[in-house]
């Protein structure tokens, strides 16, 4: 990407460590809602060189992580039916279920297939009027206009033999809920910069005035993240709670309304179980009644599920920043990534991924 190289400037980034430790006069407590986030904070080390008691909370930003284990089983027994192909996004196939993951079950002869849009699933559809094509729909308002589109464009089709299995997370009822708990420790959040580039910062700044906690919109490179901080522990140290725009090249207060505008037609808002938090009321999306035709969970009936968690798995927890990776007894030995417990040891943005990537460990975690 042109222009990476600056936001990465080691230079710089010791210059905003200094200003850091300059302004922080407390053990400020912040969470990086995303796991893109997490994963830059965890891999540059960042989290480690913050002022003395100083503290990154890692939060419930990976759309995998959260993903309800009820839909792993439902999105396999729909996969495992015949004349059915799955389709779905990479890194949901090694995503432990209640039994098994969807890769396991392509090994088996399920037609499990990777696609990298949504509107790949509605052109195979197309192709194959012989097969039910389904299309796995997880993540938070960031991928929600792209599927809302290929609900769109596959109404257009007329097409009869595709659909989604619908699992959209949104981000701000995740934050009031970890807000309204009441051992919550987040003193602010650095908000997603391309959730914010969808949906814009509204409806983060009702949530700063009423719980006084700073937001900052932050992009995902080293130095947005260790400004977003700096900007953060600015407004902690003055006593403000706003909304705040790190992400400046990326992101507007209102956001993509075209996008926005495609998500409304398309969707609904709904109550949304989160994998090892639970049910979070009106926080997440389902399909509109006008285009019900293309949900996947009416289409298949698949019978009574008993999604059951692993019980040595903490990732709610983790998922809620109440826990780091190497608290989890099972990290390294028998949870890694190539045989996980959980959703964040194997997703791409999952925190115990990051935390094994970087070598982390009991002894010598700080974070």
């Amino acid at each position: 990407m042109k222009y990476l190289d600056e936001y990465r400037d080691p230079v710089l980034a010791r210059r905003l460590l200094d200003e850091l430790r300059q302004t922080a006069t407390r053990p400020w407590r912040i969470m990086e809602v995303c796991g893109g986030q997490t994963h830059t904070l965890v891999r540059q080390g960042i989290d480690e060189l913050l002022p003395a008691g100083m503290r990154m909370i890692h939060g419930p930003g990976c759309p995998v992580c959260v993903t309800p284990l009820e839909t792993l089983d439902r999105a396999m027994a729909i996969a495992a039916r015949p004349g059915v192909i799955l389709t779905s996004f990479g890194d949901m196939l090694r995503v432990p279920g209640t039994d098994t993951d969807l890769l396991s079950l392509r090994a088996r002869g399920a037609d499990v297939r990777v696609v990298y849009a949504p509107m790949d699933a509605v052109r195979l559809a197309a192709d194959r009027p012989d097969r039910e094509v389904v299309f796995l729909a997880v993540g938070f308002e960031t991928t929600a206009p792209a599927n809302a589109m290929a609900v769109l464009h596959a109404a257009r089709l007329g097409l009869t033999n595709f659909s989604m299995l619908v699992s959209h997370v949104l981000v701000p009822p995740a934050m009031t809920a970890l807000l309204d708990d009441p051992d919550c420790e987040v003193q602010a959040f650095l908000a997603a910069g391309h959730v914010c580039a969808v949906m814009g910062w509204t409806e983060y700044e009702p949530i700063a005035d009423r719980y006084k906690v700073p937001i900052v919109v932050t992009g995902f490179e080293p130095l947005d993240l260790l400004e977003g901080i700096l900007m953060a522990v600015r407004q902690l140290e003055a006593g403000r709670a706003e909304v705040e725009n790190q992400y400046v090249r990326a992101v507007r207060r209102s956001g993509n309304t075209d996008a926005q505008d495609a998500v409304r037609a398309v969707f609904r808002v709904t109550d949304r179980a989160w994998r090892g938090i639970g049910a979070l009321p009106d926080s997440g999306l389902e399909l509109a009644d006008e285009y019900r035709q293309f949900d996947a969970a009416r289409r298949f009936d698949v019978g009574g599920l008993c999604p059951v968690e692993d019980a040595e798995c903490i990732a709610g927890a983790i998922l809620t920043g109440a826990r780091l990776p190497t608290d989890c007894a099972a990290y390294g030995t028998r949870c890694t990534p190539r045989h996980p417990l959980g959703a964040p040891m194997v997703s791409s943005e999952g925190t115990c991924a990051a935390f094994h990537a970087a070598g982390r460990t009991p002894a010598r975690s700080t974070a």
